[in-house]
């Protein structure tokens, strides 16, 4: 047996805050309370007073070692698990891209050969369905019965990896028939690409472009469509990465009449502003995501979401592709740069520091956003809380310390960060997985490949 014991620590969990001790044996929590002079001889005793003891973070929307719009995503599990892992997020949920012309169930057998022996935290998968051949749902109960209980379909991109609104209905049946459930990439992808055509066409093929050519509107319209959708297919629903006023609006009324609709956002929705597209040169691809970052209005209403329970969980949408790369792929048409940004390591500080500290959430309301509800929301009973039984992920942060945001120092394989030069409150200090030390002052020092599969059952 191995004993764990953090003495003089505050508790935080999103049901509540104590003072407390915390006991670990053999990777989960024994037990929580005044345990400083529990007669353990063998405990590893480690002094946290003054120290926050956070759940490790759970997030459920990552894309790693992922193909992509002619490329790959720069982190694999190695690297990118050990960057989740120094910023305080324990758990993954990643996407198991589908390629053109594979099959479900050999896509998913691809992505376990990528993480295993690779990954230093524990994960899960979603399915994405990107190509609806003929028997494609006939995989489905195979897929969940293997612990892979969510699917994502993506309602722009047309001619790679888009669903048109049948194909969407099929998905939305079958996998609520399943009990699992179906997260909803939202953009009016047609208008979207009629409008980048109108946008190169008239010689606007810069990155900058890439946000005119996704207008709020074309997100709020696909929201809507994909929750009378889901009505249609008595099947509930998740919609990944809202950025828009709008948005909130139309879940927060599914919400209202009781229906089975939730969503998330994601960091940079909620700090980065749509001034960065203004940058010159090649500058605005850093930050060409999907959808584009928005205007303050937006994020004020991202924010009012998060608090009044509309929006349940903030992700990074982790999509790295490195400068250099989208330049090589999309400086002549910014239709060609590969969407998506680094965020996986940040998430959990960037949210602590925008959010409790300016006054924005409560310590509770953000460890509910960024680990507890979206290991509820996804099935990872043992994950997202610090209480008897639950695994051992546990982040010691310190409100008294600061963290300076470089790539210099990141530990993403990425050549950018979009908070660079970013001075926060707030200093994770070291990052527990099971009872393991796995990280301090940024750094990993875990054992290499330790992460498990986490099988999920339905909701």
């Amino acid at each position: 047996m191995s004993y764990l014991l953090l003495t003089g620590g505050r508790v935080v969990n999103s049901s509540g805050t104590v003072d407390a001790d915390v006991l670990v044996k053999d990777g989960r929590v024994e037990a929580i309370g005044r345990l400083g002079d529990l007669p353990i001889a063998e405990a590893e005793r480690v002094d946290v007073s003054g120290r926050l003891l956070l759940p490790g973070g759970v997030d459920v929307h990552t894309h790693i070692d992922s193909p992509m719009m002619g490329t790959t995503t720069s982190d694999d599990f190695e690297t990118g698990t050990r960057a989740a892992a120094c910023g305080g997020t324990t758990t993954l949920v990643d996407f198991a891209m589908q390629p053109p012309g594979q099959s479900l169930t050999k896509a998913l057998a691809d992505h376990h050969a990528k993480a295993d022996g690779k990954a230093v935290i524990d994960y899960g998968f979603h399915m994405c369905v990107t190509d609806l051949y003929q028997g494609a749902t006939g995989e489905f109960a195979e897929i969940v019965q293997s612990g892979v209980s969510s699917f994502k379909v993506f309602m722009a991109y047309r001619g790679s990896i888009m669903l048109h609104d049948g194909d969407l209905f099929e998905v939305l049946r079958t996998a609520g028939g399943l009990g699992g459930q179906v997260c909803v990439h939202a953009e009016n992808g047609d208008v979207i690409d009629r409008l980048s055509a109108d946008l190169v066409a008239a010689g606007r093929t810069g990155p900058g472009s890439h946000e005119i050519s996704r207008p709020p509107s074309t997100e709020v319209e696909a929201v809507q469509r994909a929750i009378k959708i889901a009505r249609m297919a008595d099947s509930p629903l998740y919609f990944v990465h809202l950025s828009t006023e709008g948005a909130v609006e139309a879940v927060a009324e599914a919400r209202s009449k009781e229906w089975a609709v939730a969503g998330e956002t994601c960091t940079h929705y909620l700090t980065l502003d749509r001034a960065l597209y203004d940058a010159p040169g090649f500058e605005a691809a850093k930050v060409v995501l999907t959808p584009p970052l928005r205007t303050q209005e937006h994020r004020d209403a991202l924010w009012r979401g998060l608090r009044a329970g509309t929006l349940g969980v903030v992700s990074s949408d982790h999509c790295p592709f490195c400068l250099e790369e989208k330049r090589r792929l999309g400086e002549a048409d910014f239709r060609a740069i590969p969407n998506g940004g680094p965020g996986v390591e940040h998430r959990f500080i960037v949210m602590y520091a925008e959010g409790v500290r300016q006054g924005r959430l409560s310590l509770e309301k953000f460890v509910d956003l960024v680990a507890t509800a979206p290991a509820r929301q996804f099935g990872l009973p043992s994950k997202g809380v610090i209480a008897t039984g639950a695994d051992a992920d546990i982040v010691v942060l310190d409100p008294g310390g600061t963290t300076t945001i470089t790539a210099a120092t990141q530990n993403q394989r990425m050549d950018y960060t979009p908070y660079e030069g970013w001075v926060l409150p707030g200093a994770i200090e070291s990052v527990y997985s099971r009872g393991e030390l796995v990280a301090s002052g940024g750094r990993y020092v875990g054992a290499a490949g330790r992460g498990r599969f986490l099988p999920r059952a339905t909701q």
